[in-house]
């Protein structure tokens, strides 16, 4: 099991709470990426949006691939999955952009290609806004310009929204055969795209047994495909105490919903235009990515036993939210993470033994 966290671009993301002492700036973004690797995080996912979709339209959020390109000079061991929107980024000019970030990074640049869902973000921007499976349909077109840009030495293709002609692109990335490319999404036409041109799965919160059935859906999807073996992970927000009492007083203090808050529009227009295989609830509105139900609330024994069911579930990396962010991931680096890594230490030792 790898440990990764969202980078706190938004300023935070809790959307009842307008102050949680994370700002969104570069010094907080470079100090939390930089004490993520001593205390053991593996990787950190930089979001893209132009708005901040949590604190409100007028609140301040980072650039994610310019944050990433800044990450990738002053650290050293995190891998920086950053996303991408096929509509905001021509596919040549983000492969050679990601080529360029993955040498200066020394391989550890991976993608989250996300079909864009906010409609007022891509108006402020002039930048076209496609329909459902017409964004999937684009981004498995953009994914095949840049596959085949990154694996060849020369390459053409012509398409519905793409045309690239004898185009090369050096140096290639470091990374071989290519940097890891994750995707997640819950239609049809997502699932299908995942499956074929996608080398890993990301899932918002569930259960460790609702996670296990759509590995079982995509891992099925992938063996149809003649594919190597897709690797998974799921979102989560984490809330450690050393009494039960506290982590759920928590809990009600984070979902204390108010509809009147500056992230609830933006929310709506999530909804509308995304197909989701459940119902969301406010409480799923105060916590981004249905963060709440992967359960990762309670003690450290507590958290630590949900951790090993979603590795049986079929797991490989845990996306964590929390809050405050620098001091949340210290105390679940310290009371889950090293007790986990001990624990498989000795179960390794154990098995080299027998």
């Amino acid at each position: 099991m790898r440990f990764g966290y969202w980078l706190p671009v938004f300023g935070g993301w809790l959307r009842n709470v307008d102050d949680e002492s994370m700002e969104a700036s570069w010094e907080y973004a470079k100090r939390v990426a930089r004490r993520s690797e001593e205390i053991g995080f593996d990787l950190t996912l930089v979001a893209e949006l132009n708005l901040n979709d949590i604190k409100g339209v007028d609140a301040p959020s980072l650039d994610a691939w310019s944050t990433a390109a800044a990450l990738a000079a002053v650290t050293s061991t995190l891998e920086l999955m950053v996303a991408v929107r096929p509509t905001f980024h021509p596919p040549a000019l983000l492969a050679k952009q990601a080529a360029n970030i993955d040498h200066i990074s020394g391989g550890r640049l991976s993608l989250n290609v996300v079909s864009s869902w906010w409609e007022q973000e891509a108006r402020q921007y002039g930048v076209a806004f496609d329909q459902h499976d017409e964004r999937y349909a684009r981004t498995a077109e953009w994914l095949t310009v840049i596959d085949g840009l990154w694996k060849t030495p020369r390459f053409s293709h012509t398409g519905r929204f793409y045309d690239i002609h004898d185009a090369a692109l050096e140096p290639k990335p470091k990374r071989r055969p290519r940097p890891t490319i994750y995707a997640g999404g819950e239609s049809e036409a997502a699932k299908n795209l995942i499956s074929g041109q996608c080398d890993a799965y990301v899932m918002h919160g569930d259960p460790p047994a609702r996670v296990a059935d759509k590995i079982a859906d995509l891992s099925a999807r992938r063996a149809r495909t003649g594919l190597a073996p897709m690797t998974f992970g799921v979102a989560g927000y984490t809330v450690v105490r050393d009494r039960r009492e506290d982590a759920d007083r928590e809990v009600a203090r984070l979902t204390d919903v108010r509809q009147n808050a500056a992230g609830y529009a933006n929310y709506q227009q999530w909804i509308s235009h995304t197909e989701l295989e459940q119902r969301v609830s406010l409480e799923d509105y105060s916590v981004s990515n249905r963060g709440l139900r992967s359960g990762l609330v309670g003690t450290p024994a507590e958290v630590l036993d949900r951790v090993l069911e979603f590795e049986a579930a079929g797991i490989d990396l845990l996306l964590l939210q929390c809050s405050p962010q620098l001091e949340e991931m210290e105390r679940f680096a310290r009371q889950v993470i090293a007790p986990y890594r001990s624990r498989r230490a000795a179960h390794t030792m154990t098995f080299c033994k027998a």
